[in-house]
């Protein structure tokens, strides 16, 4: 795929001309001209020479986007966006206002209403007439972009916009001195009544008022498209210049094009991130808002990937460079969007059809209206009056606009959402689905086994049986052993050392413990050395239908207790998948487990149905028989998921997942939540409501415009046109077109904005209830303005012995803190007061 820079376009009819001279190239499979950023994508083996010539053959201009060009600094691409057509269009106006004003004084304000004006001009109507030619000469001047443009499209045989404005002044134009000649012999012949009648066969006024008004929508229309790439400049603008790399063990600042793969660099608080890297040490709380939309900054440490243009908000890190230049997450974000932008939606194969023969209709329609109108008795100027009204109010370019505006708007909200769409065909389908599949591991849900039972036998506390399987499973490897030792840590439990570690694979662990022997594993495993009675076996039959992993632990001969272990649902799924049926989509569960854990999480999520015991390779599969029933779009984030996501009529991978899912996907989802799903497909709908109701204005239009121009309706309903209004009523469709199109950035997406979800603690079965008296503290506190000032007194309370927990909320400004032995709340206001926060009191 080819990427080129098209100048010299000016209406759909241009883009479509360009189209047709190089689709007809051999070699080039497809072609996409995209009017509103002027630049177009081929497809196939065509050189492009062969490309560029052909396109300079249509009458246009035409350079390669290569590498050099396109992969340079982000500010250049950010300067290349500029608005540079909007100041060059109000000088324009403004002059040609002025002289216009000057104009309508003379032609209708002394000619309808006898304003005043010089003694040399009083009964000199060949002078009257003389300043009207000359006045609208300087505005066709001021405006000759039009004639040439026009006139070269004629040449060419590629007739445009400007052709039709070109054509309607000219006409007005020429019929205006013809009179004035006319009047001028009967001046000369002493026929002065004769030569006051000419002075209402002017147009002149209609020649340059067409010209100022078509300027005034030309303006009006690029103020608004400037505002349609807002939010791929906004992308652009947040790439830092500079970045801050170790050589030899110094700082040194350096442009940021400089930055080399596996190269040190460090942030500090405050600073933008440079380039996407792996932390190497230090710590800080980033902002990643600018890709993922998400408000609340996320603490990063050791080994946590930080990406370029993110911003730290809080202490320092240094990290080691992984991706650079075009690589960075933010300039595949901006290719993401700058592509979707440059393609066609299907919905806009109508429009390309009928852009391609407007223009010589509507001049035959004009040429048609004139003759038929002197043929039916009218006058040469009321004909010629009909004729220019056809081609001034016509309008090529809403059809052009009607598509490509409501893309770039539609893709730029949605990567301020943090979601991409990769082409405008998926930003169209995805609104389009009638059954979601979603991958249940990593999608549905965390990905990570987590706890979330603890059980304590009788005669054991909680404390002692997460002490007891904190010391024996911190020796094992196996990942729900991570999650125990990761729930324990949590919990601040202090680890013990244990000898004589044994793991029996697949089956369990066993250790010495202060020289008792402890056990920890699956049912068969701890019955060997336990007995379990009927009330341990049901909670674990019922842990077990909820999708859960029973791990029991035992010292000795005497049970201790059972943790469950669980890969957990994120915290927005069942929300996520309850939008997604409101919006009438069946909502289908993929996954490799077995029915019984398959159809536990399916029930917490709410999904409609629930395939399991799905082998990778047969996902494909599935997706095929699942779009027997209508379009079918493919959620997920694993490698094996891409040949679903491919096979899909839309792949959506989640932006956390492996890079070859979002290779195959057609929707990437920055912050890896399901809720952005039902967002995407809400977005999709908007984009396309708004493209038909731009086509539908585009084309009743053109429909009741051109037949009102030319007097059809004269006879039945008496109205009839002047050029001057048809020109206005031109000017102003394209502006409608692309201001309905920004109304997307007002698009409700989600419900609420997602917001970091608490973390759920694991429930405490624990049957001693002395275990659960917990007292609790409510802390007012000043101070708290965000999610990260919750963070940190949330981390300062919890590092108090005594403290289980805290919660701070930033919108209530207070703290809620469970103690498990008192506390003084002297040391509560010095923690809250070490991180910069005032306590107001404590209850």
């Amino acid at each position: 795929m080819k990427k080129y820079n098209v100048t010299g376009m000016s209406c759909a009819a241009c883009s479509a001309r360009v189209e047709k001279a190089v689709k007809v190239i051999e070699g080039v499979d497809s072609v996409s001209v995209n009017l509103l950023t002027n630049s177009m994508v081929v497809e196939g083996s065509a050189t492009p020479e062969s490309v560029i010539s052909a396109v300079v053959a249509a009458g246009y201009g035409a350079s390669l986007k290569d590498g050099k060009t396109e992969n340079k600094m982000q500010n250049s691409q950010l300067d290349a966006l500029k608005d540079k057509e909007t100041p060059v269009l109000i000088k324009r106006l403004v002059v040609s206002l002025g002289f216009l004003l000057l104009l309508m004084y003379v032609s209708m304000g002394h000619g309808m209403w006898g304003w005043p004006l010089p003694k040399f001009f009083e009964g000199n109507y060949v002078a009257i007439g003389l300043l009207q030619m000359l006045l609208a000469v300087i505005v066709m001047v001021i405006n000759q972009k039009f004639f040439v443009n026009g006139f070269k499209g004629i040449i060419h045989k590629a007739p445009n916009m400007d052709t039709l404005v070109s054509l309607g002044s000219a006409a007005a134009f020429a019929y205006s001195t013809v009179a004035l000649f006319q009047m001028t012999g009967c001046y000369v012949n002493g026929d002065v009544a004769g030569a006051a009648h000419y002075m209402h066969e002017f147009y002149f006024e209609a020649a340059a008022m067409i010209l100022a008004l078509i300027t005034l929508g030309k303006t009006l229309e690029a103020k608004s498209k400037g505002r349609t790439t807002d939010a791929l400049k906004g992308l652009m603008s947040l790439a830092p210049e500079t970045a801050t790399i170790i050589v030899n063990g110094q700082e040194k600042t350096v442009p940021v094009s400089q930055v080399k793969i596996d190269d040190i660099f460090v942030v500090r608080a405050g600073d933008r991130i440079p380039v996407d890297g792996i932390v190497i040490d230090g710590h800080g709380s980033v902002d990643e808002s600018a890709l993922t939309g998400e408000s609340i900054p996320v603490d990063k440490q050791k080994d946590d990937r930080i990406s370029a243009a993110t911003t730290n908000k809080s202490g320092y890190i240094k990290a080691k460079a992984t991706r650079v230049g075009e690589d960075t997450t933010l300039s595949q974000i901006i290719k993401m969007v700058s592509d979707a932008s440059a393609t066609k939606a299907p919905i806009t194969k109508i429009a390309d059809k009928v852009s391609g023969v407007f223009v010589p209709v509507v001049i035959t329609i004009a040429v048609v209206t004139f003759a038929i109108w002197l043929l039916v008795g009218q006058t040469f100027g009321f004909a010629i009056a009909r004729g220019v009204s056809v081609l001034v109010i016509s309008c090529p370019c809403a059809l052009g606009l009607a598509t490509p505006v409501a893309i770039m708007v539609g893709s730029g909200k949605g990567a301020k959402n943090g979601i991409l769409f990769k082409t405008a065909v998926s930003l169209e389908e995805a609104g389009k689905i009638k059954t979601i599949a979603l991958d249940k591991t990593g999608t549905i849900t965390k990905g990570l086994p987590s706890v979330t039972d603890v059980v304590s036998a009788k005669g054991t506390t909680a404390n002692d049986l997460l002490k007891l399987a904190y010391a024996l499973e911190a020796k094992s490897e196996h990942p729900l052993s991570h999650a125990i030792v990761d729930y324990a840590k949590q919990q601040k439990i202090l680890l013990d050392e244990v000898s004589e570690f044994t793991t029996v694979p697949g089956r369990g662990l066993c250790a010495n413990y202060n020289g008792k022997q402890i056990y920890g594993g699956n049912l068969a495993y701890i019955s060997q050395f336990v007995s379990l009675d009927d009330v341990v076996s049901k909670q674990a039959q019922d842990l077990a239908e909820q999708g859960k992993t029973p791990l029991f632990f035992a010292c000795e001969n005497k049970f201790a207790g059972i943790i469950a272990v669980a890969d957990t649902i994120k915290p927005d799924s069942a929300e996520a998948v309850a939008e997604l049926k409101q919006m009438g989509i069946k909502v289908v569960m993929l996954t490799g487990d077995n029915a019984r854990t398959a159809n536990a999480i399916g029930k917490l999520a709410g999904v409609d149905e629930v395939i399991a015991d799905v082998l990778p390779g047969d996902k494909e599969r599935v997706i095929k028989e699942l779009s027997a029933n209508g379009k079918v779009a493919m959620v997920g984030d694993g490698i094996n998921d891409a040949p679903a996501l491919t096979r899909a009529d839309t792949g959506i991978a989640i932006g956390a997942g492996a890079d070859v899912a979002i290779d195959a996907a057609d929707v990437v989802l920055m912050k890896s939540q399901l809720i952005d799903v039902p967002a995407a497909i809400k977005l999709s709908r908007a984009t396309l409501r708004i493209i038909k109701e731009n086509l539908f204005w585009a084309f009743i239009y053109n429909a009741i415009g051109i037949p009102l121009a030319a007097g059809a309706f004269i006879s039945l309903l008496g109205w009839s046109m002047n050029p001057m209004f048809g020109a206005a009523a031109m000017s102003l469709s394209s502006f409608c077109v692309v201001s309905n199109a920004l109304r997307l950035n007002f698009a409700k997406l989600y419900k609420q904005k997602p917001q970091e979800q608490q973390t759920v603690e694991p429930e405490n079965n624990n049957q001693q209830n002395e275990e659960n008296n917990f007292m609790k503290k409510t802390i007012k506190i000043n101070g708290m303005m965000c999610g990260h000032c919750e963070k940190a007194v949330k981390k300062a309370l919890e590092a108090i012995d005594g403290v289980v927990s805290a919660v701070a909320d930033h919108e209530k400004d207070i703290a809620v803190v469970e103690l498990d032995k008192e506390v003084d709340n002297q040391l509560l206001i010095d923690a809250i007061v070490a991180e910069e926060f005032e306590v107001v009191s404590i209850e």
